[in-house]
């Protein structure tokens, strides 16, 4: 992990300075705040700021559904039930915002999640720093032959070495190449235009600040199994933060969208038929055969 001295210094000046307030805190989260969780080889994950915990999305739905609710029902109950059925909008009520630095191409993934506010480092303005991504051995991996956009085996040895000495000579080429365009001894190009050149493994940074349901949404799909590695670690970090801050609405995410499967009509009409000892083929069911090995992964 590289954080600058002038970041670190501003974590420990922020951190050795708390500031007393009258609104919602979490103590879970507290914790967290200017923290830089580390992620790969250069990028990490801090909390800067948030808003609200699990006590605020009962505030909100109660808003809605009227006085006497907390005493039919306590929190976690209540939170569970907006998670089991969908209700999105309490969740709304909670805010964080991440410092977050990681690889361009991961960022092009993320950034696909249209739903949160982000401000990136700018390579118009500012100098990119010499810091690239460079996979470990064991996640170097061939194309799978099952998944168009996804890894398969782990490349022998010899393949990996040869990865590993072209994507550092690669990097490390065209940084070099980046410096002499830029410095006004060299070239002196435009730096909006000497960006251009460098390649998509290079780190960036930004802040991304996201209401929770929105979070737990790309938690879903980032944290899941089949994410590339690059983007779910990173994932993978917010979820430990998120448990912290929220643990009552993590845990109903954890049991209702992480560890749950949704079912198709004819997946359900399969898993009927096979409960009452029947044989049910992709065939039968009108499945095709991605659907069918998806479905034959939920209930194996």
């Amino acid at each position: 992990m590289s954080l600058t001295p002038e970041q670190q210094a501003e974590i420990d000046e922020l951190r050795s300075s708390p500031t007393p307030t009258l609104r919602v805190v979490s103590d879970g989260i507290e914790k967290h705040l200017y923290k830089a969780i580390p992620v790969l080889d250069h990028g990490f994950v801090r909390v800067i700021d948030y808003m609200g915990d699990d006590a605020a999305i009962c505030q909100a739905a109660r808003v809605s559904y009227g006085k006497g609710t907390k005493s039919v029902q306590n929190d976690e109950g209540l939170i569970r039930y907006l998670m089991r059925h969908w209700h999105s909008t309490p969740f709304e009520m909670c805010e964080i915002k991440l410092h977050v630095k990681l690889p361009v191409f991961v960022a092009r993934q993320w950034i696909r999640h249209r739903t949160a506010n982000v401000n990136e480092y700018s390579a118009r303005y500012s100098i990119l720093d010499r810091e690239f991504y460079i996979p470990a051995p064991e996640h170097i991996n061939a194309q799978s032959v099952v998944n168009n956009q996804g890894r398969g085996e782990v490349l022998s040895p010899e393949q990996t070495a040869q990865v590993l000495e072209v994507l550092k000579a690669d990097s490390a080429r065209c940084y070099d190449n980046y410096q002499n365009m830029i410095d006004e001894d060299g070239i002196g190009l435009a730096r909006e235009l000497a960006r251009m050149n460098l390649p998509a493994n290079i780190y960036t940074q930004w802040y991304w600040k996201v209401d929770l349901h929105n979070l737990l949404h790309f938690l879903r799909l980032r944290a899941d199994a089949h994410a590339q590695y690059e983007i779910r670690v990173y994932a993978d970090a917010i979820c430990q933060v998120v448990a912290d801050w929220v643990p009552a609405a993590y845990k109903a995410f954890e049991d209702y969208r992480m560890g749950a499967v949704t079912m198709s009509a004819q997946m359900m009409v399969a898993l009927r038929l096979m409960l009452k000892g029947e044989e049910v083929t992709a065939e039968s069911t009108g499945m095709s055969a991605r659907e069918w090995r998806e479905f034959q992964d939920m209930i194996s």
